[in-house]
């Protein structure tokens, strides 16, 4: 009372009750009261009467008879102080309160009481003074500082709530709490998050006033710290004082005696009815908490709990899921003779953003490699698992001898198979690393991108198919099959796959993450492996939330003569692509080694040799195409049939027998050769000189 400025009043002897009023309290709208703790009884001076608005008829003689005035929520946080204030053993209290008055409206009203304890320090009385406060400028409920301060603390709580309903990590939800302007307006000094880990807390954040130290960062649940004893027991921990630290927490107390802690809050964060964590909450206040200040921390650690249950669950199943498509990708990259290949992979982490970007390197013969990349549709473990059965079937048909169309023709029908829903973009490459040349087919994936050696880069348009597993109603491939389109890869030369993931711009045009990738590829370092680095990079600075994989292949060697080959393809009888799929790869050949001008004559003549071994043998057969030490084009069709063809004289009339013709017609030379049991009917160009 002294301290508020207020004369006290001497305490009055055991037996002297109710204790006399002074006049002077009475003169200053001040009511006293006499509460016998152990009775029950409490009287009431005219002044009290006078400030509960109540009758002296009105007036029943105990505590019990003022919840007439006293609002139900009010009575309980006054009660809750009151009993705070006996159990702690100290000798005053004060509180401000709200009343309701005879015609209905609301009152602030102020009270301050001193405890009587007999010798052994047990209650048994409390004499104090009410008064109207309505008029106090301090109350809770006045002016718009205390008010905006009340209205501050709810919206912190709100706002914090809100933030978190959009953590998806640990990291989220910790940097949310470390945020100073977050808690601030709470009274918190200092901000601590554990997470429950086995049988031990995981200290994974603190805030502000740098409370954390590396001794408690993993501390027991059966341990004696606060923390532990909130996640133990699933019940708050509220301490109100430095000497309360100190007895109650023997163990935390050398860290907390060299801060100005005066207080704290431990919250079990308590989600499906099980602890997954706990909140500490630092103050530099004494005191105990109100009902409200309880009311509002137990609602922020509902949010918090719910927020970082969540958060652990996504972490477990994106790690798992994570885990899942990296044993679906390859575990190392083949050292290619002639080339040099990097590759780049980044998983999302938001939501279940798990996807199934994929991408493979296949060493085949003949100083040829095989390079593909490729994404399956959606972002879960499903996505990851079509993903890897996917590359492996993939992989199986390119190891086989199959043509790239053909491949990826049998892919898109095995996809299609596998009773799923999901669908897929992919690339293939097939590069010589002898001749340059290079074969690819896409599957509704992006172009792929060339950087030559100069450093300068360009999109490379590559007829392609609908993604792999989407097909006309008939269940062909769409187009009749994925066209193959050719082109020569140069010494010093560098093949760019990529997936979406790395060009797509939230918002933004898909053109506009395009043209930051080229110019990233375009003013890169020359050095493979940097240059992947800086391009991946663009998924940090700008890219989206998907999944990123990259690959990168480097043809090794300097500018020379023209190569030699032997390019190979097999023809199976019924497989209507592969004689689409040799033209193509011929005549990609013939304009590597020179002869584009006799490109047209090299396809046709190659076209009715391989016609010939599909019709009139049972085996199918295989087309290979070589530059020999002459300087001349040379296509041979081998077969199994040892039946030698030869030339016939078609009449106006006949619909065939002109293959032969046309072949000693457009070649410079042809024959047949015997090959064990079959053959090899073979024609020869000369390549014009170099202009």
């Amino acid at each position: 009372m002294a301290e508020r400025g207020l004369p006290r009043t001497a305490a009055p002897a055991p037996d002297e009750w109710p204790a006399r009023p002074e006049q002077s309290l009475a003169l200053t709208g001040l009511g006293t009261f006499d509460w016998n703790l152990d009775s029950g009884q409490m009287h009431l001076d005219p002044t009290a009467l006078e400030v509960f608005d109540l009758r002296p008829y009105e007036w029943g003689g105990t505590a019990g008879s003022l919840r007439q005035r006293i609002p139900p929520g009010e009575d309980a946080r006054l009660d809750a102080r009151i009993a705070q204030a006996l159990k702690n053993g100290r000798a005053e209290y004060g509180a401000y309160f709200r009343i309701r008055l005879r015609n209905g409206s609301p009152r602030w009203t102020h009270t301050q009481g001193h405890i009587l304890r007999h010798a052994d320090g047990r209650p048994f009385r409390i004499i104090g003074i009410v008064r109207d406060a309505s008029l106090d400028p301090r109350h809770p409920g006045a002016g718009p500082e205390l008010d905006e301060g009340r209205r501050r603390m709810t919206g912190v709580v709100e706002r914090t709530t809100a933030i978190l309903a959009h953590a998806r990590t640990v990291n989220d939800v910790t940097d949310i709490l470390k945020d100073p302007e977050a808690l601030g307006h709470l009274g918190a000094v200092s901000v601590m998050l554990g997470v429950v880990d086995g049988g031990r807390i995981h200290l994974v954040a603190e805030g502000q006033l740098g409370s954390y130290v590396p001794e408690i960062e993993y501390t027991r649940i059966d341990a004696d710290f606060p923390m532990s004893e909130a996640v133990r027991t699933m019940r708050p921990v509220l301490i109100t004082s430095r000497e309360e630290f100190q007895a109650r927490f023997p163990m935390l107390w050398p860290y907390i005696a060299p801060l100005e802690v005066r207080s704290g809050a431990y919250l079990p964060l308590i989600a499906q009815g099980r602890p997954v964590g706990a909140l500490g909450l630092l103050y530099v206040r004494d005191g105990d908490f109100t009902a409200e200040e309880r009311n509002l921390l137990v609602a922020l650690s509902s949010g918090i709990a719910q927020s970082l249950q969540r958060a652990i669950l996504f972490e477990q199943e994106h790690d798992l899921a994570e885990g899942l498509q990296r044993a679906m990708l390859p575990r190392s990259i083949p050292t290619v003779p002639g080339a040099q290949i990097a590759v780049r992979y980044r998983a999302a982490r938001m939501g279940r953003n798990i996807g199934g970007d994929w991408y493979d390197v296949i060493p085949l013969p003949d100083g040829r490699v095989g390079v593909m990349i490729g994404d399956v549709e959606g972002h879960d473990t499903d996505a990851a698992a079509v993903m890897g059965q996917l590359r492996i079937v993939l992989r199986a048909y390119v190891t086989e001898g199959h043509t790239p169309g053909t491949a990826m023709a049998r892919a898109s029908a095995f996809l299609r198979e596998l009773d799923t829903e999901r669908f897929a973009t992919c690339t293939y490459a097939e590069a010589d690393l002898n001749t340059g040349l290079l074969q690819l087919v896409r599957a509704g994936h992006l172009d792929p991108v060339v950087r030559r050696g100069d450093g300068s880069c360009h999109r490379v348009v590559v007829a392609g198919g609908l993604p792999l597993g989407l097909a006309h109603k008939e269940g062909r491939p769409a187009g009749g099959g994925y066209p193959v389109t050719a082109l020569e890869l140069h010494p010093g030369e560098t093949l760019l796959l990529c997936t979406d993931g790395l060009i797509e711009r939230p918002g933004l045009d898909p053109d506009v993450g395009m043209r930051e990738f080229m110019a990233a590829v375009r003013d890169g370092p020359t050095d493979l492996e940097e240059l992947a680095d800086r391009v991946s990079d663009l998924v940090g600075d700008a890219g989206g939330g998907d999944d990123m994989a990259l690959l990168l292949l480097r043809r090794h060697g300097t500018a020379g003569p023209r190569g030699g080959g032997p390019l190979r393809q097999h023809l199976t009888p019924g497989d209507a692509d592969a004689p689409a799929s040799a033209r193509h790869l011929i005549r990609a050949a013939a304009a590597a080694w020179g002869a584009w001008e006799r490109a047209d004559e090299i396809e046709l003549a190659a076209d009715e040799l391989m016609t010939n071994a599909l019709v009139h043998t049972d085996g199918g057969g295989t087309v290979t195409l070589r530059l020999t030490a002459e300087g001349r084009i040379r296509v041979e069709v081998e077969d199994t049939s040892s039946a030698l063809p030869r030339r016939r004289e078609a009449d106006d009339f006949a619909v065939s027998g002109r293959g032969l013709m046309l072949v000693d017609g457009l070649s410079d030379a042809w024959g047949v050769e015997p090959r064990g049991g079959g053959k090899c009917v073979w024609c020869e160009f000369a390549v014009p000189a170099a202009g």
